[in-house]
């Protein structure tokens, strides 16, 4: 089948290139002409494990391009898949839905004969409705059809999710754009992984409403661990524990600094807008929110405690500002609101991140780069691990005490044992929840 996507982000360009490797003919759709350069060039502007193997494996295929040339990708397309971004909008907290509506106008004004557009953006629900009514201002008599097909794509382990995938949401409402989405579809159930149809409305909900769930697990451990530290348990002996019982799962139980990214601080604020404009308040999504808000301050206030109260002067070692291990992704990382408070407070800071410097160099103005670790910590008076990289996960703690000038760590993601540390020769140790 022949497929137009429309937009080369993260959602779309791994949609675009996976779809390619199902044996689609793909065409990737962007306005920036150095990314489509680039990627025109081999050059993947995103870190994804495995993407750049894949796209080059596929574009050599002759089953993925990419263009400037709207109208030319969707020609002939049998599906046009609508990849662009859906920021927070300030003030109010709702999705910005500008980049969909103006895409499905120039989707509308594009076909040539009948396509299923399809909305992969996580949107608000009720918004497929309204791509509907734009591609029909200007698709004149063209037929066409509306599906919503969220995305459940985890950064640094997209492609598995994309091949793998514990399900495919599909909403449509014709048979004939059904029978379009199974043929795009097929190489997944023939696989038998199972792809569940609704209609758009809960195809909408189900993205929204699985993300704040999970925001809601984050949130409820990371109250558990506050908990824990003044009751004298263990945060990771109480998360195995209920891990355990088949009706919650291990996975989401993880104490730290709070949730981060593209997707969880977007979705929660928008469906918590949501509810506000139908009169059904998601009390429990909003106090998420808030809270994980809270969690954020609450992990400067146990780096404050190991300096002794006084940050002004003192030289802070960060490993990890990513929101997560894996990606180059910045937005709305824990990073973003504990680092600028260390250096606000006259702290000197250094950072190390395999993949967040070339992001980070923009959006954490005031600290030093460091290339490893043991470079960063040379006369430091505290470690604080912030992202669970595996690089930081097996570090020669003597070697680190010994660089340092007061060996102390905060342990945000709970990788190290406190005795461990002590043992290394550290003077301080401060986990999440220990």
């Amino acid at each position: 089948m022949k497929i137009a996507m429309i937009g080369t982000g993260y959602v779309g360009l791994v949609s675009g290139v996976c779809f390619s490797d199902f044996g689609h003919e793909v065409v990737c759709v962007d306005k920036d002409p150095a990314k489509i350069d680039r990627l025109r060039a081999g050059e993947v502007p995103i870190f994804e494990p495995g993407l750049e193997d894949l796209m080059a494996k596929n574009v050599k295929a002759g089953r993925l391009s990419f263009t400037l040339d709207l109208a030319e990708a969707v020609a002939g397309a049998d599906a046009v898949f609508i990849a662009v971004g859906t920021p927070t909008r300030r003030g109010d907290g709702h999705a910005d839905l500008t980049y969909v509506m103006s895409a499905a106008r120039e989707i509308g004004a594009a076909l040539t004969g009948y396509a299923v557009v399809v909305t992969k953006s996580t949107v608000p629900v009720g918004t497929n409705r309204k791509v509907a009514e734009a591609v029909a201002e200007t698709a004149g008599d063209t037929p066409f059809d509306v599906a919503s097909n969220p995305e459940f794509l985890r950064e640094g382990a997209a492609i598995d999710d994309f091949m793998r995938p514990d399900r495919v949401v599909v909403g449509v409402e014709s048979e004939r754009a059904k029978k379009v989405m199974a043929d795009i579809y097929r190489p997944l159930s023939l696989r038998e992984f199972p792809v569940v149809y609704t209609n758009l409305e809960s195809a909408e909900m189900i993205k929204y409403a699985a993300n704040a769930f999970l925001a809601t697990k984050i949130t409820f451990i990371n109250e558990i661990a506050a908990l824990c530290e003044r009751v004298g348990a263990d945060v990771k002996a109480v998360s195995k524990g209920i891990g355990m019982d088949g009706r919650i799962g291990a996975k989401f139980l993880h104490a730290g600094p709070g949730y981060g990214g593209s997707c969880f601080p977007k979705d929660t604020k928008a469906l918590a807008r949501i509810g506000q404009e139908h009169a059904v308040p998601m009390q429990i999504t909003e106090t998420v929110i808030r809270v994980n808000e809270e969690i954020k301050h609450r992990m400067i206030a146990k780096i404050v405690d190991l300096c002794g109260g006084v940050l002004r002067d003192k030289v802070i070692c960060v490993l990890g500002v990513t929101f997560k291990p894996n990606t180059d992704d910045m937005r709305e990382a824990p990073s973003l609101t504990i680092v600028p408070a260390l250096v606000g407070a006259g702290a000197k800071v250094r950072v190390v991140d395999p993949q967040g410097r070339h992001e980070g160099e923009a959006l954490l103005p005031g600290v030093k780069w460091a290339e490893n670790p043991y470079g960063a910590a040379q006369g430091a008076d505290l470690i604080v691990l912030l992202t669970e990289w595996n690089e930081f996960r097996a570090l020669d703690l003597q070697k680190l005490a010994r660089k340092m000038a007061h060996p102390r760590m905060a342990d945000l993601r709970n990788v190290y044992d406190r005795d461990e540390v002590l043992e290394a020769g550290f003077e301080a140790y401060e986990g999440v929840g220990r």
